[in-house]
């Protein structure tokens, strides 16, 4: 019997976990670790914001679900990793001490960087999670006009939510007859077009933008947040009466130190999602080093060949399923300028750029099934 142990409970280590029971023998023992019960369906959250719907709609109970499955969950935080002695370390939760395993998958997600930004803490919102996200919404519900900054600070690596928050901010305002008094600005670090490095996905965005209203400003790395002001580290400012902004982000710190992680502390995998340096250890989702942007539907693709290589091995065969890194998201505007936009991030090949209300409507239904089928 192997003990199979997967640390993280977002979309890489549930889609792993159900994966691998489908893929080997019951006599296998799997274990999943994560720091909260409930599962939170993040691309949701800018609805939840502008009250579109309610917690419980877009999380699933770990446990149940995990049970379910035949998998056992532990709520804990996973604070170390012992490669030579096949421990991981978990505090603050049901159970605090030592896991062992025989194989082991990463799926820890990223750690938040927020000392890299100045007063971010103190006075910026972000909508990362369920009471953030309630938080913001209260600050909508209570704004009464003037600019309002959403973006991303360097490192970052999550455009989506900065797009749908300013887009669901602006049809806001419209149904309130209010839009003229607002002026909502987009902030990027990022110089112009390189956000998703395509052109055809930049004209899209830009369309959408003048549609709105919305302005987009490049090359504008924040680096420091006052009450009412946004600064660079050349001394550029602008000001705000409401800021939503994606903080910094870094690797976890369960792997500092191990020699497994490149320069912003990811780990480092080949493409069976094997981590390189040490045995019997995959890693899946946002704490994986790889290029552009950090979405769902990465972890979950990172998740299944992870899972499909780790049953080879259980079976003494060679891990052969080789993970394909793409870009696939939907920038939900909520009309006609909604935008849906896939593309090779190790190819050349020419990305697909569509735009439509269909894509909105698509992306719901998506969420829906997902939830569904996973609860």
């Amino acid at each position: 019997m192997a003990r199979i142990l997967i640390a993280g409970g977002g979309f890489g280590g549930v889609v792993a976990a159900e994966a691998l029971v489908k893929q080997i023998r019951a006599e296998h023992d799997i274990t999943l670790v994560s720091r909260n019960r409930n599962f939170v369906f993040y691309p949701d959250l800018v609805r939840l914001a502008f009250g579109k719907c309610e917690p419980d709609d877009i999380s699933i109970d770990l446990r149940e679900t995990m049970l379910s499955h035949r998998v056992r969950f532990v709520q804990g935080d996973v604070a170390r990793l012992n490669p030579e002695a096949r421990t991981v370390t978990v505090s603050q939760g049901e159970l605090e001490g030592k896991l062992s395993y025989d194989y082991l998958i990463l799926a820890l997600g990223r750690r938040l960087a927020t000392e890299r930004v100045t007063g971010f803490f103190e006075h910026a919102g972000h909508i990362l999670d369920v009471p953030s996200a309630l938080k913001f919404g209260e600050q909508v519900k209570s704004f009464k006009g003037g600019r309002i900054v959403v973006g991303q600070c360097p490192g970052a690596r999550l455009p989506v939510p900065v797009f749908e928050t300013a887009f669901a901010f602006s049809r806001l305002l419209k149904q309130k007859g209010q839009r003229d008094a607002a002026r909502i600005t987009i902030v990027n670090p990022d110089p112009p077009n390189l956000a998703f490095s395509d052109l055809d996905m930049a004209r899209a965005l830009r369309d959408a933008l003048e549609e709105h209203s919305i302005e987009s400003l490049s090359d504008f790395p924040i680096d420091r947040v006052l009450p009412t002001l946004v600064m660079t580290p050349n001394g550029h400012c602008l000001d705000y009466q409401l800021l939503m902004l994606i903080p910094p982000f870094r690797g976890p710190g369960a792997v500092m130190g191990l020699g497994i992680t490149g320069e912003e502390g990811y780990i480092t995998v080949d493409r069976t999602m094997r981590v390189q340096g040490i045995q019997n250890v995959y890693a899946v989702g946002d704490c994986v080093d790889f290029v552009g942007p950090k979405l769902g539907h990465m972890a979950v693709h990172q998740a299944e060949v992870a899972a499909a290589n780790l049953a080879l091995e259980l079976q003494e065969k060679d891990p052969n399923v080789l993970y394909d890194h793409e870009m696939m998201m939907v920038i939900d505007e909520g009309g006609d300028e909604s935008i849906y936009l896939r593309k090779g991030l190790w190819d050349e090949k020419r990305s697909v750029v569509k735009q439509g209300r269909f894509w909105s409507w698509a992306k719901w239904i998506h969420e829906k099934y997902w939830l569904a089928t996973h609860s």
